[in-house]
């Protein structure tokens, strides 16, 4: 087969974009392994004298309390993706069920909301999580990720709508009610969407510094995207610190999304389908 100039130009772009992707991670691995002294000597592009200096890292776990901040961060992803599960699979049962007035509005609420930037609205959440005496703890952030949103609605609303209606009135011939129902038909069925809404959720939680550095401002209840501000300041910014800091933070994530990709992806692809 010939390979036309069309061809090229392709394989060409792709390459273009994996050095685009590639290049970042690979700048911090360099300036990780770095000392002050050798980073402000070198350029940030040159490699390191050893990569076996793994001085930065024992500081940036003791300086920036990463053990208390991934265990603030566990805390938080456990709690929240529970309950927004819980949350997601009652509120798509409920709208690929079940008819009523308000069932479009509804639906067009959670599509109106996802257009709404959030820091327009930070005023009347802090208000509120203010009032509930929520704010600096590891509370605030678990009830701000609470809420389902509109892709995981749909998400689940394509694995519903293609789970049977016999079941349930099968079910409610014996007798079940429909929380029941919920809990031992729709619920088991709609595990593939759920686990692909709870790495998409876990991800979300993991890399959000907004929420945690406006509700958690305390030190003992800081997470690994706001404990990366112990390097920074106005004057200066510690960036060999910073760049083993990001790795640490990186690391976990990047093991979780490359073991269970397959499941995002099988997970919204079987749900376009169905």
């Amino acid at each position: 087969m010939r390979f036309r100039p069309i061809n090229w130009l392709k394989h060409a772009l792709l390459l273009l974009a994996v050095a685009v992707i590639i290049f970042p991670p690979y700048v911090l691995v360099l300036n990780a392994f770095k000392s002050k002294q050798e980073f402000s000597q070198t350029s940030v592009f040159e490699l390191p004298h050893s990569f076996l200096n793994f001085e930065n890292f024992t500081s940036v776990m003791e300086r920036a309390h990463l053990g208390q901040a991934y265990l603030n961060t566990l805390i938080i992803i456990a709690v929240a993706v529970i309950g927004n599960v819980a949350l997601g699979t009652m509120v798509a049962y409920i709208l690929g069920r079940f008819d009523f007035k308000l069932k479009k509005a509804v639906v067009g609420a959670y599509i109106a909301v996802s257009f709404v930037p959030t820091i327009t609205t930070q005023v009347a959440t802090f208000t509120v999580i203010n009032s509930l005496h929520l704010y600096n703890t590891l509370w605030a952030s678990i009830i701000l990720h609470l809420g389902t949103d509109v892709l995981q609605i749909f998400i689940y609303l394509q694995f519903i709508r293609n789970i049977p209606r016999e079941l349930d009135e099968a079910a409610m011939m014996e007798g079940a009610s429909l929380f029941k129902i919920y809990r031992s038909i729709i619920f088991p069925l709609l595990a593939p969407a759920t686990a692909t809404v709870v790495i998409i959720k876990t991800i979300n939680i993991y890399n959000d510094m907004f929420i945690p550095y406006l509700y958690m401002p305390s030190q003992k209840l800081t997470v690994v995207s706001t404990s990366l501000m112990n390097f920074s300041s106005e004057r200066s910014t510690e960036w060999e610190m910073m760049s083993a800091a990001i790795l640490l933070i990186m690391v976990p994530i990047v093991v979780l999304y490359l073991f269970f990709q397959r499941y995002v992806f099988a997970g919204i692809v079987s749900g376009a389908v169905k």
